[in-house]
C-alpha cells in the first residue's frame, strides 16, 4: 500500500481495490476529530437568502443585502468584501436577468471553481482589488465600477488542469497552479470525472449546464472548450459536497477536496459535518493506526441492492463493505407485514417496484405539484403499502418523511408530530450510530412536543439530539449551543 502524501494524524494512501484513498496514523476514539477542510469554494442555496449570510453561512437577523442585486446578504462589511470575488460572478447577471436568472446550484459552483482557478493562474498578472466599500455601502456603485474597469484582459489561457482523458489540444492549455488549504492531500485538478462511463443522459444534461454557463457567466469568466468543461462538470457531479443544517435541511453546495478523498463505506467510521463553510470529520467508530477512513457516500436507509444502485448511479462502482456482504439488515429493513397467509414472493416484487416507482415519482412532483397534493400522493402510497409493508419497512418511512416534511411546510404541527413519531424507533435501528438522520428527528420531534406544549417529552428528544450532535458535530458546535439555549429557555 503506497503512501502518497501526509497530514497530522492522516496520510493519503493507494487503497487495495478502491485506488486513493486516506488512513490514519494513529488511534481516534470515538468523538475525536479526525481533520477539517475548508471549502475550495461554495454556494449558498437560493432559497437560503436572506437567513444566511452569502459568504460565512452565519445564520441570524438584520443581514444586510448587496445594494446593487439586492439578492445576496451578509453579516457585515468585512464578508461582503470576502465574497465579491465571487459575487461579481452573478451580481450583474442577476440584475440583467432578474426573475429569469436561474442557473443550476452545479452551474453556479462550476463557475466558482473556473474563477477560482482563473485567478490562482493570473495572479501575478492581477491588478490588487480596492478595498473600498462593496456595493451595500455608500460609495458601493464606485466599486463594481472600478473592479470591472480593473478586471485584468481576458487570456486563450484554460483555467483548470485537465486529466490525460482529454485530447493532446486541450491538455497542452494547463499550467501548474497551486495548491490551496483545501488542497493538502488531494487537489481538485485530480478529481476523478469518469467521463468515459457517463451516459448519454449523463452528458445531455452536463451539455444543458455548459450552456447554462455560457448563458448566465460569459462577463467575468473566461472559458475552457468544451471538452474540459464537460470533464469539470463530472468533476463536479461526482465530488461536490451538499451543505445541511442541523435539522438536514439543505445550505447550499461545496467542493471540500481532502474530505472528497475518503472512500465510501456503509459501515462508515466517520462522518462529515459543517461550521459554516468548514467541513469537520470525526470519528464514530474506534479507528486505529493504520485503519483506513471511510465516509458514506449516500442515504444508509435503504436495502442493500437500493444502495449500490445508487452508488453504481452516482459514482460508478459497488460496495463490497461487511454490510454489503452479509446484507445483515436487509430483512428488517424489508420487513413484510404479519399475516396469517404471508404474501407471496411476487407479491413483494410488485410492492418494491410500486415502492420504487412511487419515491420517484414523489421526487418529481415535488417541483410542480402543490403541497396538499404532494401530501396526497404520499397518503395513497402508505395506504397501498400497507398491504403488504411494516410500518417499519424503509419505503414505508420514506414516504412518511415525505409527508412529514409536507406537514411542516403547511404548518400541520399535529401531522408532522404522528409522523414523526412513527419514524423515529426504525429509524434508531436502521441507521448506525451517531446517524445525523437520527439526531435531525430526534431535534424535530424534539421543537415539535415544545411548540404543542408537550414540555417534558420536548426536553427529552432535544437531549437525545444533543448527545447524538456532541459526537458528531464536536461539542463546541454552534448549533448544541442554540439547542441548549432553547432547553433553558423552555
Amino acid at each position: 500500500m503506497k503512501t502518497e502524501g501526509t497530514a497530522e494524524g492522516i496520510e493519503r494512501f493507494t487503497s487495495p481495490g478502491k485506488g486513493r484513498g486516506l488512513r490514519a496514523l494513529k488511534h481516534y476514539k470515538v468523538g475525536d476529530l479526525l481533520f477539517t477542510c475548508p471549502a475550495y469554494t461554495y454556494v449558498l442555496t437560493v432559497s437560503e437568502r436572506g437567513n444566511h449570510c452569502e459568504f460565512c453561512f452565519a445564520r441570524k437577523e438584520g443581514l444586510s443585502k448587496c445594494g446593487k442585486c439586492k439578492q445576496a446578504f451578509y453579516c457585515n462589511v468585512d464578508c461582503q468584501r470576502g465574497d465579491w470575488p465571487m459575487h461579481k460572478l452573478e451580481c450583474s447577471s442577476m440584475c440583467i436577468f432578474k426573475e429569469n436568472w436561474d442557473p443550476s446550484e452545479t452551474v453556479r459552483l462550476t463557475a466558482r471553481i473556473i474563477a477560482k482557478q482563473q485567478k490562482q493562474q493570473l495572479k501575478d498578472q492581477v491588478v490588487p482589488e480596492t478595498t473600498r466599500a462593496p456595493p451595500c455601502l455608500p460609495r458601493g456603485r464606485e466599486l463594481v465600477n472600478q473592479q470591472e474597469k480593473d478586471a485584468p484582459a481576458k487570456t486563450a489561457a484554460a483555467i483548470t488542469k485537465i486529466p490525460t482523458e482529454v485530447t493532446q489540444s486541450t491538455t497542452s492549455q494547463k499550467t501548474q497552479t497551486e495548491k490551496t488549504a483545501a488542497e493538502k492531500l488531494l487537489t481538485v485538478s485530480e478529481f476523478e470525472s469518469h467521463l468515459e462511463k457517463l451516459d448519454n443522459e449523463k452528458r445531455e444534461l452536463i451539455q444543458s449546464d455548459i450552456a447554462a454557463l455560457h448563458h448566465f457567466y460569459s462577463k467575468h469568466l473566461e472559458y475552457p472548450d468544451n471538452a474540459a468543461l464537460l470533464v469539470l462538470f463530472a468533476q463536479v457531479n461526482c465530488n461536490g459536497f451538499t451543505i445541511e443544517d442541523e435539522e438536514l435541511s439543505h445550505l447550499g453546495s461545496a467542493v471540500f477536496p481532502d474530505v472528497a478523498l475518503m472512500n465510501h463505506s456503509c459501515c462508515p467510521n466517520v462522518i462529515v459535518t459543517y461550521k459554516g463553510t468548514l467541513a469537520e470529520v470525526r470519528a464514530v467508530q474506534e479507528i486505529n493506526a493504520g485503519d483506513e477512513i471511510f465516509t458514506s457516500y449516500i442515504d444508509l436507509l435503504y436495502p442493500t441492492d437500493d444502495r449500490n444502485d445508487r452508488l453504481k448511479d452516482s459514482y460508478f462502482f459497488n460496495c463490497d463493505c461487511k454490510e454489503c456482504a452479509t446484507k445483515g439488515k436487509d430483512k428488517a429493513k424489508m420487513e413484510i407485514r404479519k399475516m396469517n397467509e404471508p404474501p407471496k414472493p411476487e407479491t413483494i416484487r410488485d410492492m418494491v417496484k410500486y415502492a420504487r416507482n412511487v419515491i420517484e415519482e414523489f421526487r418529481r412532483a415535488k417541483h410542480y405539484k402543490t403541497p396538499s397534493e404532494l401530501l396526497e400522493i404520499c397518503e395513497l402510497s402508505l395506504d397501498k403499502m400497507d398491504a403488504v409493508f411494516e410500518d417499519t419497512n424503509v419505503y414505508m418511512l420514506h414516504m412518511m418523511y415525505q409527508a412529514m416534511g409536507v406537514c411542516l411546510y403547511m404548518q400541520d404541527w399535529e401531522g408532522a408530530l404522528r409522523y414523526g413519531e412513527k419514524i423515529i424507533k426504525p429509524y434508531s435501528k436502521h441507521y448506525p450510530a451517531y446517524s445525523l438522520n437520527v439526531a435531525s428527528m430526534w431535534l424535530k420531534l424534539g421543537r415539535l412536543y415544545i411548540g404543542l406544549e408537550k414540555k417534558s417529552l420536548g426536553v427529552k428528544a432535544l437531549k437525545k439530539a444533543i448527545a447524538i450532535m456532541e459526537v458528531a458535530h464536536g461539542k463546541d458546535h454552534h448549533y448544541i449551543a442554540e439547542i441548549k439555549k432553547e432547553l433553558e429557555e423552555k
